[in-house]
């Protein structure tokens, strides 16, 4: 099998989970940091799927590294080479398929529920209410053709599919490290942002909820990452 191409935009956002996954399946995986001066390829002639994650920018700034990062997306469709978005990474996929990114009506920060649609069951197994890690200020629209698979009321659309394709608001790529690094976070953005949203919650919070929340997060993402790799695995 040919590796998967990851697409790393900022140094503290690295794969993480779905790093510690693919080693364990045993899939070769690479893994292209552009803050640390590493380029993104000009197709996916060389990989079996591609994995795009987030960021701190947003989708809409002027940074060539996101719009090599759509032109991948693209081929990597076109090329029926599976496609997997977290934050981000979804909302690259979003606009690269036509549809708009922007604030999001409410910023989330921390655990928060989102509701699964019937037609999620494909990807998540089931329909109903489920728990994931939200770091974000913007939100994609629902590009044409997909299928919404899940959202609540901070962000109508947290999850869409495009055949074999997964766009998500969330971070579902999430360990236990990344989540305690990115929750002892203090500066004044963030501050701000916890004073005036009661959907962005403090580091304290996030910690104290983490070994709950984290073993089903995980669960989740085991099923996500297979469902995803699954036309270039036979499974």
């Amino acid at each position: 099998m040919k590796p998967v191409l990851v697409l790393q935009h900022l140094f503290n956002d690295g794969p993480a989970y779905l790093g510690s996954w693919l080693r364990n399946q045993g899939v070769p995986f690479e893994v292209l940091n552009t803050e640390d001066g590493q380029e993104f390829p000009a197709h996916v002639d060389d990989y079996a799927a591609l994995a795009v994650l987030g960021g701190e920018m947003s989708a809409n700034d002027d940074l060539p590294s996101l719009r090599r990062a759509e032109l991948l997306i693209l081929d990597a469709m076109a090329r029926g080479r599976p496609v997997i978005g977290h934050c981000l990474g979804g909302q690259l996929m979003a606009r690269a398929l036509g549809a708009t990114v922007g604030p999001s009506p409410a910023p989330e920060v921390g655990w928060h529920g989102i509701a699964l649609q019937p037609q999620a069951q494909e990807w998540f197994g089931a329909a109903g209410h489920l728990t994931v890690f939200q770091w974000h200020e913007e939100a994609f629209a629902l590009p044409a053709g997909a299928v919404a698979l899940a959202g609540n009321a901070a962000c109508a659309h947290q999850a869409f599919a495009v055949g074999p394709h997964l766009g998500m608001q969330f971070h579902i790529e999430v360990d236990d490290e990344k989540v305690r690094r990115w929750a002892g976070a203090d500066h004044a953005a963030y501050r701000n942002l916890q004073q005036r949203h009661l959907t962005v919650h403090g580091g304290s919070r996030i910690c104290d909820e983490l070994p709950a929340q984290l073993p089903a997060h995980q669960a989740v993402a085991d099923r996500l990452y297979a469902r995803w790799l699954a036309p270039v695995r036979g499974g």
